[in-house]
């Protein structure tokens, strides 16, 4: 009698053992039965299921990131461009991570590398002197275009349990072989608004010198000598170079 007693508690015991599992924090276990799923256990510490609900998928739900490969890719304006992002993901629907595909970690790399790709050729590289500001570059605009990669990303991988919390452009160039005549453009496109800028300046100092001239008793010039001292001070303003002053010993004229 006692014999048997101490088989039943035995196998009591290795029914009990058989359904234990640890679950850290952060941790799921999907629960499975003859193929079919059950449920999630999202709870941690010392847990306990059926010996029969197996196998028991585990899955981590912590944040996890990867850097992509460096890509070459053509810009909206046909240049060839170097990108590379940093995706910060999690695991939020472990069961659908788990079904949905064979490899959900392989499956969220590929989809982020190519939404990185279609990303880089929706916008220029940069703005040149003569193309409209109104919309985003790669370069200039750094948040807004990161905040539409992760919503391209999190668009890609929603079906599998995926969550994006951040994606963002760490290494963005111009491609080797233009990447020299790129510079020479930026340059050049720099001088350009350079020049512009001071050339609205110059214009706006002579605006009002001469309106506090009108202004003043005795400083009623003719057109003719407006429109000289207009073209003095224009290149005065705008020149690149220290001005040399001719001294006039005669009349105010």
């Amino acid at each position: 009698m006692i014999f048997f007693q101490l088989i039943a508690g035995l196998i009591v015991i290795l029914f009990i053992l058989a359904g234990l599992y640890i679950n850290q924090p952060q941790q799921s276990r999907v629960i499975t039965m003859l193929g079919a799923y059950k449920y999630t256990d999202d709870k941690e510490g010392l847990r306990w299921a059926p010996p029969w609900y197996y196998p028991r998928f585990k899955v981590s739900k912590r944040l996890r990131n990867f850097e992509s490969q460096t890509s070459k890719v053509n810009d909206a304006s046909g240049n060839p461009i170097e990108i590379s992002a940093i995706v910060v993901w999690r695991v939020a629907d472990p069961a659908k991570a788990t079904f949905s595909v064979d490899d959900f970690k392989a499956f969220v790399h590929t989809q982020s590398e190519s939404a990185i790709r279609t990303l880089a050729s929706r916008y220029p590289y940069d703005f040149s002197h003569n193309e409209s500001k109104d919309s985003h570059s790669l370069r200039a605009n750094g948040d807004e275009v990161s905040q539409e990669l992760a919503t391209e990303i999190s668009d890609r991988v929603a079906e599998v349990g995926v969550e994006i919390i951040e994606a963002r452009i760490n290494h963005l160039a111009y491609a080797v072989e233009i990447a020299s005549a790129m510079l020479k453009r930026q340059q050049a496109a720099a001088v350009l608004d350079a020049r512009e800028l001071i050339v609205k300046g110059s214009f706006d100092i002579v605006t009002s010198a001469l309106t506090a001239l009108a202004e003043t008793d005795g400083f009623d010039l003719d057109p003719e000598r407006k429109a000289a001292m207009v073209s003095n001070l224009m290149v005065v303003l705008s020149s690149g170079a220290e001005p040399t002053p001719v001294i006039n010993t005669g009349s105010v004229y």
